[in-house]
């Protein structure tokens, strides 16, 4: 009969688990990852959502399907259909195919082997990857560390559970990602997760040789499980001396999330991975399962595709995004700003504090006055209040427009005061005369203000 709730919960908080029948087949005889679970996981029904009578999965042409969750038939709405319609709801995990290519595509970048059909789930992008992480492993008041400045959706995601975030300032040197180890290893001691992505978002940093070596030294001294977002990797232009997923102690402590979304230029399908040591990964999919399973077929089949194309298809796309980064970058320079060099992606990270505005002012004037969108600072972490992020990842033409009208703004700014005005007059589409009286403008703060 399996344990109650309050005592799954005292065996793995008092380390008993290991000794305990419970935990061994909670964790399919390890039950040294009982330590790292979460009470939401702890509390699922893990044999119901791992048994195959849950999600029942037909492999194979000749298989009979008697059991289709979704009736299948000729709709009316149009003479064509997906190849996925034909085959019913996806497997739980993740087709297949898709399950080996991300295996493959894992050992040919870190030299490492993962089984994909126990340490790969495919999730809806990587965003749920790491929904997934937090509610496998974060309880509300556990550590989360994240490095400033980093995605928003980091802080957002640790702070809607509830966690404590502490944050480990970085600099980019020369396309490289740099922090005080010391620093780091203060914001280590007794947490539960640390997060980053490589290459970063919104720097474009990439982690190198020691930095990479003294983050795995810490998380295996303080038993930190690690995070790492990937999903810029293919947006790379040096090649990496070494991997997080090859030093020493990663391989019980790491999950490794990637996407479609970047790499692959495919935001539209929603497809994403997450691979890690076999009971970590299946922790997440017991999470992911109950709150947004079956990424959908037609998707995944699409993302099959990108994946199995070669990589050296890939480096004419990179060659030219050298380009970007190159000119972005010298646009910016002759700007008078002082743009971080990216090491891997397609963002850089603009100072503008010696304008007498903040980075949320900056946005959303060059905004208004000239329509030209940047990232404000303030949602990528404490250190960005004074920064934007400005992406070269824009068509080739509307890249040089928008660096030229960013170009006339900050003329605009020098050596002149700057008054921030808080909401702005949005003119009407031109229409015909109307016969009554000329409605009223309506007035508006940007976008992601009203955010």
């Amino acid at each position: 009969m399996p344990l109650p709730f309050f005592a799954r919960r005292l065996l793995a908080r008092t380390g008993l688990a290991r000794f305990s029948a419970e935990a061994k087949r909670l964790t399919s005889g390890e039950p040294r990852f009982v330590r790292y679970l979460s009470d939401r996981t702890l509390a699922a029904p893990v044999d119901a959502l791992l048994d195959p009578a849950t999600f029942p999965d037909a492999v194979g042409p000749d298989v009979m399907h008697l059991n289709l969750p979704a009736p299948r038939f000729d709709s009316p709405v149009g003479g064509w259909r997906f190849t996925a319609d034909r085959t019913g709801n996806p497997p739980a995990w993740g087709l297949p195919a898709l399950r080996e290519l991300v295996a493959d595509q894992f050992r040919l970048r870190h030299g490492v082997t993962v089984d994909p059909s126990e340490q790969v789930f495919i999730t809806h992008g990587a965003t749920a990857a790491y929904a997934a992480v937090l509610d496998a492993f974060v309880n509300p008041g556990d550590r989360v560390v994240l490095f400033d400045p980093s995605s928003p959706l980091f802080a957002l995601g640790a702070a809607s559970r509830r966690a404590k975030v502490r944050w480990v300032p970085t600099w980019t040197d020369d396309g490289r990602t740099r922090f005080l180890f010391d620093t780091l290893a203060a914001a280590m001691k007794g947490a539960m997760l640390v997060v980053l992505a490589d290459p970063a978002n919104p720097a474009g940093g990439v982690l190198t040789g020691d930095h990479l070596e003294h983050l795995a030294w810490l998380a295996n001294r303080h038993d930190v499980l690690v995070y790492l977002d990937e999903s810029f990797g293919r947006f790379r232009y040096e090649a990496a001396e070494t991997t997080l997923a090859k030093q020493p102690g990663m391989a019980d402590r790491l999950l490794t999330a990637g996407s479609v979304t970047q790499g692959y230029g495919l935001g539209s399908l929603r497809v994403g991975w997450l691979s890690g040591h076999r009971q970590l990964v299946r922790a997440c999919a017991v999470n992911a399962l109950l709150s947004a399973p079956f990424v959908p077929t037609a998707c995944q089949q699409a993302a099959v595709r990108a994946v199995q194309a070669q990589d050296d298809l890939f480096a004419p796309v990179l060659d030219e995004f050298r380009g970007k980064r190159q000119y972005t970058i010298d646009r910016l320079r002759g700007m008078g700003l002082d743009p971080t060099w990216p090491g891997g992606g397609f963002t850089t990270w603009v100072p503008v504090g010696q304008f007498g505005v903040d980075g949320r002012t900056f946005a959303e004037r060059l905004l208004r006055e000239h329509r030209v969108l940047v990232g404000p600072g303030c949602a990528f972490g404490p250190s960005g209040t004074d920064f934007v992020r400005v992406s070269f990842a824009i068509e080739d033409g509307r890249l040089r427009e928008g660096l030229t009208r960013l170009a006339r703004f900050v003329d605009g700014l020098k050596g002149k005061p700057v008054v921030e005005e808080t909401r702005v007059a949005v003119p009407e589409v031109e229409a015909p005369e109307p016969s009554g009286p000329p409605p009223a403008v309506e007035e508006r703060l940007p976008a992601f203000s009203r955010a």
